[in-house]
């Protein structure tokens, strides 16, 4: 008899067959490679009890000249900016009414029929009233003088909002005829609905950008883009109107268009950026100078150390560049060195070249693809996206990059949700992760990794829609779908629920699988380091065995392995063996060795 070591290939592999597989992985979940070995991943529990209303699209952390750290918080409903753990309300108002707004209550009925012509709002949208006077019965000043959420929308000239008591009496007022309405951008979807254009079916069939169905305000999926200018922040609705908010003001005021600070700027852009080397506040796929018409290929910068001078004078750094391929400019992400831009079916290279023209771009691959805005991620001065099958890298040129477990991905993908795709990096794991619907869900539900420390792939399942890499915050930082964020590699569990973490290899040949073979002691190879005191440090060592490739796993068994464990008697047989290690304990985290077996023969049949 003799003892034989599992010795395992790190990463996932799922795009050959288990028998070509052997010797390696191919399913897991919560589970990540360092020196070529699995380990179960770190924990996250939530960042603040605070909660924010609707689906987190879009984070950024700076930190003030005063030493201020805030950070930017987009969602489908409002835009936030955070601070001391607390999320504070800028979102842009759209129009604010004086004396128009007329009140409606029924008795006994804490539905409140709101009556203002030409109001422009929509299911969903949030409304602030002030400056209003008692209805009447118990609908007091103090109740009608507060944010709302508009519930339903029968006209142009009317909608609903809900008290928070109902009505003692009947009545109609005006609020002494002096409320003021102050109406909040209207909210966005937060599911693309299949249709004839954006989203409809296979990602990309159609126009690119054409509207889709929609289920309440805005054609497509709500998405932000931000950045710091100084102390303040800039952000962009993204193919809507770009928005300033002046940290100094506080958070009394509300971010406002920057047209309004500006008679040159963008008044619509696809994003936003300030450059880091020079002080160029960038919208790309903006309005061309004195024309509102929408360009989703023209870049604009402002003038140097300036968000507000856009005019492209002699006296003025502002400038304009225009994209010669693609149909529109989907994401732009800076790296040390240049700006790479990435349209539909193209990738450029812009650059600081100095004035007179300040910045000059180049196009560097065609034929590429680009799966969604945020399905974009930078390293250093590496770029890596999600393409609409594909993975693909910039170096210095456009390759594709290999994965091993592509099939996997983008066989259960929900292309008509694909802009809700995340790139999230992990620095102090080396590891690019993206987050995506898998195709029986409408939200992000799976994720896949590339870890670019190790060159490998690994798979599972986690719901997050947006994420920031530790830095400013002393954790990375991720958004949950429940209206919280997470601090991310930090504890062990599932913000403090137990989490399953497994991974299963294909089968190993017993001695190359001429005759069957009998397993009869297993050899543990695990430690659990940094898991809790107390915690019961425990995992399940199962050993599955076939008897032709691809006949599937016909005998198994299971043995529980802690950390006193030395060897486990197990009674198995088979021509061969593949293992899976499972764990299902709080406070604890493993990482695998190399396990050994003892195997004596069995005969040919």
């Amino acid at each position: 008899m003799a003892f034989s070591k599992l010795q395992f290939k790190p990463g996932v592999n799922t795009e050959v067959t288990s028998y070509t597989n052997e010797g390696g992985w191919n399913n897991c979940d919560k589970v990540r490679f360092r020196f070529g070995f699995p380990e179960k991943l770190g924990g996250w529990v939530k960042y603040s009890l605070n909660t924010f209303e609707g689906i987190c699209r879009s984070l950024h952390a700076w930190v003030t000249s005063d030493g201020s750290k805030l950070m930017g918080v987009g969602t489908n409903l409002k835009f936030y900016v955070e601070e001391g753990t607390g999320f504070n309300d800028i979102t842009p108002l759209r129009n604010t009414t004086t004396g128009s707004a007329t009140f409606a209550a029924t008795n006994g009925s804490t539905t409140l029929t709101v009556t203002d012509v030409g109001h422009g709002a929509v299911v969903g949208d949030y409304v602030t009233f002030s400056d209003a006077a008692s209805l009447g019965g118990n609908i007091t000043a103090a109740i009608l003088n507060i944010e709302y959420e508009i519930v339903t929308v029968p006209s142009s000239s009317t909608f609903t909002i809900t008290a928070s008591v109902a009505a003692n009496s009947s009545d109609t007022g005006n609020g002494g005829g002096s409320t003021i309405a102050a109406y909040q951008l209207n909210t966005g979807i937060n599911t693309v609905v299949p249709g004839n254009g954006w989203g409809a079916g296979t990602w990309g069939r159609g126009t690119w950008g054409s509207a889709a169905t929609e289920v309440t305000g805005g054609g497509t999926l709500r998405l932000w883009s931000q950045d710091n200018f100084n102390d303040d922040l800039i952000f962009n609705l993204r193919d809507g109107a770009i928005y300033y908010w002046d940290q100094s003001a506080g958070y009394a005021n509300r971010a406002v268009n920057l047209t309004t600070l500006s008679t040159t700027a963008p008044s619509v852009a696809r994003q936003v950026m300030v450059s880091d080397r020079d002080k160029h506040v960038i919208a790309f796929g903006c309005n061309p100078a004195n024309t509102a018409t929408q360009s989703k290929l023209i870049i604009r910068f402002s003038s140097r150390n300036s968000a507000t001078d856009w005019s492209e004078t002699g006296t003025s750094s502002g400038g304009t560049l225009f994209i010669g391929s693609g149909s529109e400019i989907v994401r732009a992400i800076e790296t040390r060195r240049e700006i790479v831009v990435l349209t539909d079916s193209s990738v450029y290279s812009m650059q600081y070249i100095g004035d007179p023209l300040v910045f000059g771009i180049n196009q560097i691959s065609v034929g590429t693809s680009v799966v969604g805005p945020n399905a974009v991620a930078a390293v250093n001065d590496l770029v890596y996206w999600m393409g609409e099958n594909r993975f693909y890298v910039y170096d210095g040129q456009v390759n594709i990059l290999p994965c091993t477990v592509r099939d996997t991905v983008f066989s259960n993908f929900n292309l008509t949700q694909g802009e809700k795709a995340f790139a999230a990096v992990n620095s102090e794991f080396g590891e690019i992760t993206w987050y995506y619907a898998s195709a029986s869900s409408s939200t992000n539900d799976k994720y896949v990794t590339y870890n670019f420390f190790e060159k490998v792939w690994y798979f599972g399942t986690i719901a997050r829609t947006a994420w920031l890499d530790r830095g400013i915050k002393p954790y990375a930082v991720g958004a949950g779908t429940t209206g919280y964020l997470y601090n991310h590699e930090n504890g062990l569990d599932d913000d403090g629920t137990a989490m399953t973490a497994f991974i299963e290899s294909s089968p190993i040949d017993i001695q190359d699988g001429e005759s069957y073979s009998f397993i009869r002691k297993l050899i543990p190879d695990i430690n659990f380091l940094d898991s809790a005191s107390g915690a019961t440090k425990e995992v399940t060592f199962t050993l599955k065995a076939e008897d032709f490739p691809g006949t599937g796993y016909t005998r198994t068994s299971a043995s529980t392995v802690d950390s006193t464990a030395t060897q486990n008697h197990v009674r198995l047989r088979g021509r061969a063996v593949g293992l899976r290690v499972e764990s299902t304990e709080a406070n604890m985290t493993w990482r695998l060795g190399s396990p050994r077996i003892e195997i004596q023969p069995d005969g040919k049949r």
